[in-house]
């Protein structure tokens, strides 16, 4: 079962009211939207996006409520899938930008260094043969561009041992599924860091892999401003994110706001879970929540 972080603390921060129209840009398994349709009732909206069709359709069959629209999408085109269900202003926004359990656990693309899948890692459920993939990558590209995701999306100070071994192994002999990779490297890791209890050696390269298949750090800010050019003036933006790389574009996009007097930063440092949320959901361990409101315009919005 999906368990939403920081659902208390983001819904404070949306303050979603009764009528109110709100966008899910990142529905994942629908646990911050059941709470939202709480708040906004019977004729309030809500509007949840998501790329994986196939979480998208578990989520419609639990939460089965008239008032949510769920969309299949990715959040990039956010503008455009709200204009084409008629939806053009919004009263609030909320991104979570972590993985669902379901999609971890559940999903089969290798996105779990625990599991021995293909590597696929993308968020797509409708592949076709232009899709990037996991494999492609390890398998195709250069050992310098494989080094250079590691450490630029992974933050992986191993990321040259890393892609080393990658080249080296592929070879002689492809690298089909999550644990041959796992299998590199540990290889290419001293026994300290593989060893290491707090995090687990594979972590940075499978974060680091899965950003590059989805394209997830390049567009967000663009994201974030479609989300943010659709709010009612007095609405709030919302972010968890579960990474640095994350966490500093949105704080970036905030004070940008800030400073341009478009918005107030309601976060001066982000909330981050309590030591009792991070021992029942040990994933919520990395989570950092961001929040703006926007500024009154001098002109009244119809």
């Amino acid at each position: 079962m999906h368990k939403p972080v920081l659902l208390k603390e983001s819904i404070e921060f949306l303050k979603p009211e009764k009528g109110d129209i709100i966008l899910d840009a990142t529905i994942n398994g629908g646990g911050h939207t059941q709470e939202i349709l709480k708040k906004i009732g019977e004729k309030g909206k809500l509007i949840g996006i998501d790329q994986d069709a196939i979480i998208l359709q578990e989520t419609r069959n639990k939460i089965k409520d008239e008032n949510a629209i769920l969309i299949n999408g990715n959040f990039r085109d956010l503008d455009e899938l709200l204009k084409n269900n008629n939806v053009e202003k919004i009263d609030g926004a909320i991104f979570d930008l972590g993985m669902s359990t379901v999609q971890l656990e559940e999903s089969g693309r290798g996105f779990s260094f625990r599991k021995n899948e293909p590597l696929l890692m993308t968020f797509r459920s409708d592949l076709n043969g232009s899709d990037l993939t996991a494999y492609d990558i390890i398998n195709k590209w250069s050992e310098k561009d494989i080094s250079d995701i590691l450490y630029k999306y992974g933050e992986e100070k191993y990321s040259r041992r890393i892609a080393r071994n990658i080249v080296n192994q592929r070879e002689r002999k492809e690298v089909k599924n999550t644990f041959d990779l796992v299998e590199i490297i540990r290889l290419s890791t001293p026994p300290f860091y593989r060893n290491n209890h707090k995090i687990n050696c594979c972590t940075k390269t499978f974060q680091a892999l899965r950003i590059a298949v989805n394209n997830e750090l390049n567009a967000l800010e663009e994201r974030l401003e479609k989300a943010w050019q659709l709010l009612f003036s007095g609405s709030r933006l919302v972010v968890i994110s579960f990474h640095s790389l994350e966490d500093r574009i949105v704080k970036n996009f905030c004070k940008n706001k800030s400073v341009a007097e478009e918005g107030k930063i309601l976060t001066k440092k982000p909330v981050i879970p309590s030591e009792e949320e991070i021992k029942l959901n040990s994933a919520s361990r990395s989570a950092k929540l961001r929040s703006i409101e926007k500024n009154y315009n001098e002109f009244i919005e119809l």
